[in-house]
């Protein structure tokens, strides 16, 4: 038995401080790199990494340093090891049936024959997983020995890993009936059947020189997932039990990060024959005392994995001494969750405000953290005390700084009554915007347009100063202008302008609001090769000048079709930035949607007619836990009325949410009150309109017909496939045809070729339809 390390983080970042393994994976798709030299390029990365976190502090022969490398996705990864690739995919299986990376990738992003894996949320963050796909009969074999393969690696590096693979409930949970399943089929029935494969991972693990393995549960702290947490519970309870007993494994720890653990999955985990239990200590409490605990390490997660302040160590150290006193046979101290939702290093921040900068702590100095912190469980908290005043200091510094309370703020949010979150009734709304004159099945796009080379380099060089602003907008203005031309050449109805001039929907805004800093190399992964840059909300929020309205207005005056004025809605703001924790999350999403309504007005004066303000993050942020889900309901939904309400009724306000499992927070879509909601649809298969169908949405609804986070084309067959779903369940003259999301991230050959397909299929149901009247 070898010991567990006193400190630890549960994940780090992998996508490399300079976006490394994106720009490798992506060259691998183009072409222009080959297998061997991708595989080449993310083993350097990896030894990079274990590098650097030995020289942070922790240890290179204890297990200490996780290994959670993915190419693409964790839940991938752990489908891909157990064989659970749908049938589609089979015949890109290796000569053997494993899984490499061709299938691997095809399964991530699809190709011209073979829709992708359905994406979603990661519990309350902004990382997206793949979802599995699992049937009756989907037969479970070990197809992949990446895991293993790496720890072999880092002990040809003289460095003893703990590799972190997604738990067997947890995968199980997260994925969903394979297409033809029965109906009631829950993937969780198939645990007895896949638990054989980990047993056998376990093995392979220990043979390659594991002596400790993190199996990731997440699953047994939520209750918003389709199955019951007692259900969740018994699962654990028999996987463990299996696991446990398995004779050669490494020591088992199960990581169960993002909030509190349950109370029938702690009880299970504390009676199971495994070695280590997680459990988060910044968004769940201390458990309470449970039999079984006198033959386990319990691992404190006290410092946050997903925000980026520096935290208060003392008030840390005192969670520690709680959970202590619980009697397991020894306490370590660790991060909350991975570390994958934090970029890598403050100290890679030349911008950023120096006092800004000693009130947070990124990826690297969470790791610093954890060292003080195992160093004070091994020596005694006399040896750190110098560091948790430091980090006490620098709290009241942060409390007492200008701008972090702004008196000319806190008046207006303070004096709103009813009136300013209620925008009037829906009909006299539908009445004064009949003036737009839209055709029945309108057609828009959500709002961004490809971002190309040029764009991007033309920005890079206006940052650096080597381009003047004019010769700067000179470009934006031929590009919008080229965007403009293009939809009314596709015959789309309502256009938007591409947002060229935007390098990210909440860093542009952050970046013209008062009370936010942006980062220069502050990347943080949110899905397989995708990375942002979130913004860092540390004061109270103003706008100082119209953000939206100049390029707007230029877009308007190229067309006589209506233009969208495109504004990221302040939930969105709040989740895909790092967001101040001094105060209610409520008081700050009041203060972005002042500023947004702020800027509706500006947009209304300058002609606008149609504002889209997207929320969707507005599912993302939903707590896991359901008694809290009714106060983040009541206050996001405000947040949204207020930035809105003071539209006038011919104004069209649309909203846009993607990945919302519609039917969760169906209520409170509806209760946005927005004129027209576009939602994610198509790589789900339309899933969602059953939902929209039966709630009786009596508002516009757009089911996205085009999945623009898959690189293939949809057909105007399929289009028209999807577009008749939504119509036979739909009143018509409500439905919208639209993408799933953005287009940013997609080139133009498949963009336009995509578009042409999807106005040729609403103007092919169009005349069907009418053809009835």
């Amino acid at each position: 038995m070898t010991a567990f390390p006193a400190g630890t983080i549960l994940g780090y970042p992998r996508i490399g401080r300079r976006r490394e393994l994106k720009r490798a994976v992506e060259a691998h798709w183009a072409g222009t790199l080959d297998e061997a030299a991708l595989e080449h390029t993310a083993a350097e990365l990896r030894r990079a990494t274990r590098e650097r976190l030995a020289a942070l502090g922790l240890g290179r022969d204890d297990s200490s340093i996780p290994e959670s490398f993915s190419y693409y996705d964790q839940v991938l990864d752990a489908a891909a090891a157990v064989g659970a690739l749908p049938a589609r995919f089979a015949d890109l299986r290796e000569a053997d049936g494993s899984i490499g990376l061709r299938a691997y990738f095809a399964a991530a992003r699809g190709d011209a024959e073979r829709t992708p894996l359905e994406m979603t949320k990661w519990f309350d963050t902004n990382y997206h997983y793949l979802v599995p796909e699992i049937a009756p009969e989907t037969v479970f074999a070990l197809s992949s020995h990446r895991f293993a393969q790496q720890v072999a690696e880092a002990r040809a590096d003289g460095v003893v890993t703990r590799p972190v693979v997604v738990g067997p409930v947890t995968l199980l949970a997260l994925s969903k009936p394979a297409d033809g399943a029965p109906e009631g089929f829950v993937p969780l029935s198939r645990i007895d059947d896949l638990l054989p494969v980990y047993v056998e991972l376990l093995a392979a693990l220990r043979a390659a020189g594991a002596e400790w393995v993190q199996l990731d549960e997440p699953a047994l702290v939520s209750e918003s997932l389709e199955v019951a947490p007692a259900d969740l519970a018994a699962a654990a309870e028999r996987a463990y039990a299996v696991l446990g007993g398995a004779h050669h494994r490494p020591q088992i720890e199960v990581a169960a990060g993002y909030a509190q653990l349950s109370e029938e999955s702690w009880r299970a985990l504390a009676a199971a024959p495994i070695d280590a239990i997680a459990v988060d200590l910044t968004r769940g409490e201390v458990p309470i005392p449970v039999s079984g605990l006198a033959s386990k390490t319990l691992i404190g997660g006290v410092v946050e994995g997903r925000n980026v302040w520096r935290g208060d160590l003392a008030a840390a150290w005192e969670k520690l001494e709680r959970l202590k006193a619980l009697g397991a046979a020894s306490t370590a101290v660790g991060t909350s969750t991975s570390l994958q939702h934090v970029p890598h290093d403050v100290d890679d921040e030349p911008d950023l405000d120096v006092r800004l900068k000693s009130w947070l702590a990124f990826a690297d100095q969470k790791v610093g953290q954890v060292a003080v912190l195992a160093r004070g469980l091994v020596d005694g908290r006399a040896s750190i005390e110098a560091e948790l005043a430091a980090a006490t200091a620098a709290l009241a510094d942060r409390a007492a700084a200008d701008g972090v309370h702004d008196g000319a703020v806190r008046p207006r949010a303070a004096s709103l009554d009813a009136a300013a979150f209620d925008r009037g009734p829906q009909d006299e709304r539908d009445a004064a915007q009949e003036a737009l004159g839209l055709p029945l099945l309108p057609t828009t796009t959500i709002g961004s347009f490809p971002q190309t080379a040029d764009i991007r380099r033309a920005r890079a060089a206006h940052d650096r100063g080597e381009l003047s602003t004019s010769d700067y907008e000179d470009v934006l203005r031929l590009e919008i202008t080229s965007v403009i031309g293009l939809q009314e050449e596709l015959g789309v109805d309502v256009l938007v302008h591409g947002e060229p001039e935007r390098n990210d929907m909440v860093q542009y805004f952050a970046e013209n609001l008062d009370g936010f800093a942006v980062t220069r190399n502050g990347w943080v992964q949110s899905y397989g090769s995708r990375a942002t840059r979130p913004s860092i909300l540390w004061g109270d929020v103003s706008r100082p000048a119209p953000i939206t309205v100049r390029w707007a207005q230029f877009a308007q005056a190229l067309t006589e079709k209506p233009v969208k004025g495109m504004l990221t809605g302040p939930v969105t703001i709040l989740a895909w930035s790092f967001v101040r924790d001094d105060q209610p999350l409520a008081t700050t999403a009041n203060q972005v949607a002042l500023a947004l309504r702020d800027e509706i007005g500006d947009l209304e004066e300058a002609g606008i007619r149609i504002i889209q303000v997207d929320e969707p993050a507005l599912r993302e942020l939903l707590p896991l836990k359901k008694g809290d889900q009714p106060a983040y309901l009541d206050w996001s939904v405000a947040s949204f009325r207020l930035a809105t309400a003071g539209a006038d009724a011919a104004t069209q306000v649309h909203t846009h949410l993607c990945y919302s499992e519609f039917g969760v927070v169906i209520d409170a879509i509806a209760a946005l009150d927005a004129d027209v909601t576009s939602i994610e649809a198509a790589r789900s298969r339309g899933e969602v309109i059953a939902d929209i169908a039966e709630s009786g949405f009596s508002r516009g609804i757009g089911p996205g017909v085009y999945d623009i986070h898959s690189p293939r084309v949809p057909q105007v067959d399929e289009i028209v496939d999807l577009l008749e779903q939504a119509v036979n369940s739909i009143p018509v003259r409500r439905v919208w045809v639209n993408p799933d999301c953005g287009l940013k991230t997609r080139a133009y050959p498949e963009t336009v070729a995509a578009l042409g397909n999807l106005v040729a299929a609403a103007e092919r149901v169009r005349e069907g339809r009418l053809a009835r009247v």
